[in-house]
């Protein structure tokens, strides 16, 4: 599986070549490649591989939708820990926590809050989610908003000033005619932006919208 991924990495030259021209990056940005499947086979889950074909992150889930997802790194650490919080009328509302949780959900401190973007009065179909500060609650500001299509694979992470910190795009294949179709993308961090709580919000739009 491992060897799978190198060589699907081995097109990120050329792919890196068309983003710089686009979008004028940064030399020091991450590209990451991400397998929506777990390197184990009773499970679901992720497999993030870095430019260099190293395993970076896995995911590995149970059940299809759990309450709990743990993002590890490429040695099976826990970097985040995500926790689906449930509050009345509020639909895919999750809390993000450093290393593990267990029991102290209840008490710990999270670092972020990401919310399913669900307005009625004030409907924006480009918003797909937003990121609060601490817990998300009154008085808590929002400082990232996830825009553009997950099902599609073409997502984009603004800052508070509308700058794009992250981005979730198709890859493209070296080869003419070849596609890695969804099940297989490119996760683009911008250096000021973590790539574990990229991929973190790479795993919350997939509960919230597949």
């Amino acid at each position: 599986m491992i060897l799978f991924f190198k060589s699907i990495s081995n097109s990120r030259k050329v792919h890196e070549q068309h983003q710089e021209h686009e979008h004028k990056l940064d030399d020091t940005f991450t590209s990451l490649t991400v397998w929506r499947k777990s390197l184990v086979i009773s499970c679901n889950g992720f497999t993030v591989i870095d430019s260099n074909g190293n395993l970076a992150f896995r995911v590995d889930n149970y059940t299809g939708h759990p309450e709990e997802l743990i993002l590890m790194d490429g040695s099976g650490k826990t970097v985040l820990t995500m926790c689906r919080h449930k509050r009345l009328g509020l639909v895919d509302n999750w809390r993000v926590y450093e290393g593990e949780v267990g029991e102290q959900s209840s008490s710990k401190k999270p670092i972020f809050c990401v919310r399913k973007h669900k307005n009625i009065l004030q409907p924006n179909m480009n918003v797909l989610a937003r990121v609060y500060d601490d817990d998300g609650t009154s008085g808590k500001r929002c400082v990232y908003v996830i825009e553009g299509s997950y099902t599609q694979r073409f997502c984009r992470v603004l800052d508070e000033s509308r700058r794009v910190v992250a981005e979730i795009k198709r890859k493209e294949a070296m080869v003419v005619g070849v596609s890695f179709g969804l099940e297989v993308f490119l996760l683009i961090v911008r250096p000021e932006f973590d790539p574990g709580f990229a991929m973190a919000i790479v795993l919350l739009l997939d509960q919230m919208f597949s």
